[in-house]
């Protein structure tokens, strides 16, 4: 805008007076359309400021300049009025109709002075306009950035703790399938109990992990088909703090760290390794308990086969208040079973798509 003249609306119903205006503009470097018919001047676009008299016939200056205001509202709109006329013009000034008022007859070096003012202030207007389109812009681009940068650490994120659960099931093979259950069943309470965003992720990441400080155990005890010695049991209890270990020092699974660190304690402090209680013990493992409770009844395991559904709901029930957090277990029961079976069969087709392509798992043993 700055390199092309400004357009200056002049209306004066003195030809002379419109004349003269004109003619002092121009010298001033503006482009000038001037009229002595307010109604047609009315008509009128395109221009950056507007001067014009007061008292003029079928169109007053005030009336004039609102019908400036509705249609040129960027355009900086000033008025000529002789002093018997001051009161009425200084009323439409308050109304914001008038940015300057100027007195008639005119001083020239004001009149001069008044005019680069109005015009300094609508390239200023523009140019803010400009700035706050390009800042909104740049807060569109970065806004797009930030969500592809978050989408990139969250894709390495759950690359890296897919890793982690299949580094494990290389040893336990259905560490991995359980893992993956309870993720995603942790995932459905928690959404039922209203977390959404990075406070669910930190859920579903937690049950993800829960056991990856198994890494650490020993296959004599991890793989043992029979019960463990009291002495085994010590080692085996240490997996929740080699898990927290494993994972404190990553800052954006602190969250996960702690729910792997308390995933074995038990609503009434009786479970390890830190005996925690109540809700002393975070969400996202009290959460967890009630899942894992889920899994491990309704699953096939080595000693007998997965029972119902409504065995689980009702070993739940019955433990709710003391192994589990009682409201966490009334929410978990207004989820339909459909919901739960849902998931389940959606690990069930992932596992038989992995062993299709990597073909069936190498046979374990005590090492």
């Amino acid at each position: 805008m700055e390199s092309q003249k400004l357009s200056v609306l002049v209306v004066d119903d003195d030809s002379l007076i419109a004349q003269a205006l004109a003619k002092i503009l121009e010298t001033e470097g503006f482009h000038v359309i001037a009229h002595t018919d307010p109604v047609k001047a009315s008509e009128e676009r395109g221009f950056a400021i507007v001067l014009t008299d007061f008292m003029m016939p079928n169109l007053t200056g005030i009336e004039l300049l609102q019908h400036v205001k509705a249609n040129e509202p960027k355009a900086v709109r000033m008025m000529l009025t002789a002093a018997a006329d001051f009161k009425v013009a200084l009323e439409a000034v308050n109304r914001g109709e008038v940015y300057r008022l100027l007195s008639k007859p005119w001083q020239l070096a004001e009149l001069q002075a008044a005019v680069r003012n109005a015009a300094d202030h609508y390239r200023l207007q523009r140019e803010n306009e400009r700035l706050g389109q390009e800042l909104a812009l740049n807060v569109l681009k970065l806004t797009a950035l930030n969500g592809s940068l978050e989408q990139t650490v969250i894709d390495r994120t759950n690359g890296l703790l897919d890793g982690m659960v299949r580094a494990l099931d290389t040893r336990d093979t259905e560490t991995q399938w359980h893992s993956r259950r309870v993720s995603l069943y942790a995932r459905c309470l928690g959404e039922a109990l209203g977390i959404r965003g990075a406070d669910l992720e930190t859920v579903t990441q937690g049950a993800l992990l829960h056991d990856v400080g198994k890494i650490g155990v020993r296959d004599s005890i991890l793989l043992k088909p029979g019960p463990l010695t009291p002495e085994e049991w010590v080692e085996m209890k240490r997996h929740p703090e080699l898990g927290w270990r494993m994972l404190a020092s990553i800052p954006w699974l602190n969250g996960a760290a702690e729910i792997v660190y308390q995933h074995q304690e038990r609503y009434d402090a009786g479970g390890y390794p830190r005996k925690l209680g109540g809700t002393n013990i975070t969400l996202g493992a009290r959460i967890f308990a009630i899942v894992d409770a889920l899994d491990a009844i309704t699953s096939d395991r080595p000693y007998r086969k997965g029972r119902p559904f409504e065995v689980a709901r009702s070993e739940i029930t019955r433990v709710g208040g003391t192994q589990l957090d009682p409201d966490l277990v009334k929410a978990w029961n207004e989820v339909p079973e459909a919901k739960w079976q849902e998931i389940r069969h959606g690990i069930e087709r992932l596992e038989a798509e992995d062993r299709q392509r990597f073909g069936e798992p190498m046979p374990k043993g005590p090492g």
